[in-house]
């Protein structure tokens, strides 16, 4: 097993990291820019490098400081976590070419899909369904007219890079669509250095169902089930689930099928999701293949008793897994919210200094938390500070273990969207299990 593993990462992520391998007896190192110097995943790692300065292109985004800072350490292999440099094939290239093991999927199979249309016609080429749209970018406002006027309103307009859902936005006519063009194109050219945009149809009442899977290096590609992610701010996921309420057995199933197929045709290996938008009849169509582990993993180990984060490892080492599809069994239920550091009517980012932060204990609920009481939440990154999970026996006890322990939160110093989450989850429409991605939008936004 290796001995020691860089985590290129930051937050809560790089102390879930962190914590696995002290498990395993696998020595950290962390990287940390200027603002973090103080921060808990530098305090917990083995040993530290700071990596640049407080910008998360000077620091996070440094590909060779990273990579000096894993050859310095001694380190053997690199844990990118999500966001960041997770899903940046030349980051992985430079990482393999140093000597050093990238705990994902090749860089090959990262660059393929990277771009969500070459994914789109990867997917399509694998049988796998697709939302009607077009397999080729679209450069111009006039080109996207055209387009738009064959397939028909209401459209996804999307970037190709990224995700978080910068560069997205639905259009209901021509006037929105030339609208919101540039708009989003700009913004994608600036977070991502790409550009690309396309559309693909719009899905009404919508459900957002991801399936996990896991990967060797040899041949052995298993569904670890499935996550309800409709629950969305802006496009960006806020409260996840699993299993979800909405699908039947046989569409779960069908669903996991697919996602093996889909991962065996690209010669995929280590942790990755499927992303599906599941219509009300419960058709479903490929949205993206993100090729790390997720933000709202948590849920998916709380159901099967995994550890993701360890699985990763021993398959970035060469361990071929040691379940199978058969083998895995689904256990109670469980949510997961973020907790943001932000303004629950707005949603704008609230940074400052945290004066007092105590989390409520109790059985069934898991934190993952990137701060504490003195913490600062700096303006340069995302401002996601915990995640809260809730596991019970079965989805109504999640959800009301789950109330109870947002209500026992306390954070002062800055705002935060717990309030939000709770009138979310505590709403008769969530608690039926029959929320789709407009929820936030056509509940939450029209009562603030």
């Amino acid at each position: 097993m290796f001995r020691k593993i860089l985590v290129a990462n930051r937050g809560e992520i790089a102390r879930r990291i962190i914590r696995t391998c002290g498990k395993m007896g696998i020595e950290t190192v962390a990287v940390y820019s200027e603002a973090d110097q103080d921060s808990l995943h530098v305090k917990e790692a083995s040993e530290s490098y700071c990596i640049g300065k407080s910008p998360v292109a000077q620091s996070y985004l440094k590909i060779e400081a990273i990579i000096n800072a894993a050859l310095q350490s001694g380190a053997q292999a690199i844990h990118p976590g999500y966001g960041l440099l997770s899903e940046n094939a030349e980051f992985a290239r430079q990482a393999e070419e140093s000597g050093l093991v990238f705990i994902g999927p090749s860089p090959s199979v990262i660059a393929a899909l990277g771009s969500k249309l070459e994914a789109r016609k990867l997917m399509q080429k694998a049988g796998v369904p697709i939302l009607l749209g077009v397999n080729e970018p679209i450069q111009t406002v006039e080109e996207a007219v055209e387009v738009a006027n064959q397939l028909r309103y209401p459209l996804m307009l999307k970037a190709s890079a990224g995700g978080g859902g910068i560069g997205m936005q639905r259009v209901e006519n021509e006037d929105e669509l030339r609208k919101a063009f540039e708009g989003n194109q700009k913004r994608a050219q600036s977070f991502f250095n790409d550009g690309t945009m396309f559309l693909e149809k719009f899905i009404s009442e919508a459900h957002h169902i991801e399936v996990q899977i896991m990967a060797d290096h040899y041949g052995n590609v298993v569904p670890i089930f499935e996550r309800e992610c409709s629950i969305q701010r802006r496009n960006q996921k806020v409260v996840e689930e699993a299993p979800s309420p909405f699908i039947s057995e046989i569409t779960r199933q069908k669903m996991m099928d697919v996602a093996v197929a889909a991962a065996k045709s690209i010669g995929y290996t280590n942790a990755g999701t499927v992303e599906f938008l599941v219509n009300k009849n419960q058709n479903f169509y490929f949205l993206e293949m993100n090729t790390r582990l997720q933000v709202e993993h948590p849920v998916t180990e709380e159901i099967t008793g995994l550890d993701l984060v360890e699985q990763q490892i021993r398959v970035a080492y060469g361990e071929p897994l040691s379940f199978t599809r058969d083998s895995l069994a689904k256990k109670g239920h469980a949510i997961e919210v973020r907790i943001y550091a932000e303004n629950p009517n707005t949603f704008y980012p609230s940074p400052g200094t945290i004066t007092k932060l105590v989390c409520p204990e109790m059985e069934g609920i898991r934190h993952e938390i990137a701060v504490e009481t003195g913490s600062v939440v700096s303006p340069f990154y995302d401002p996601m500070i915990a995640k809260c999970i809730a596991t019970g026996e079965n989805r109504q006890q999640a959800c009301e273990k789950l109330a109870v322990a947002l209500q026992g939160y306390m954070i002062e110093g800055i705002e935060t969207n717990i309030p939000m989450l709770l009138a979310v989850i505590t709403h008769p429409q969530f608690l039926k299990g029959v929320t789709t991605t407009k929820f936030v939008d056509e509940y939450y936004l029209l009562k603030n």
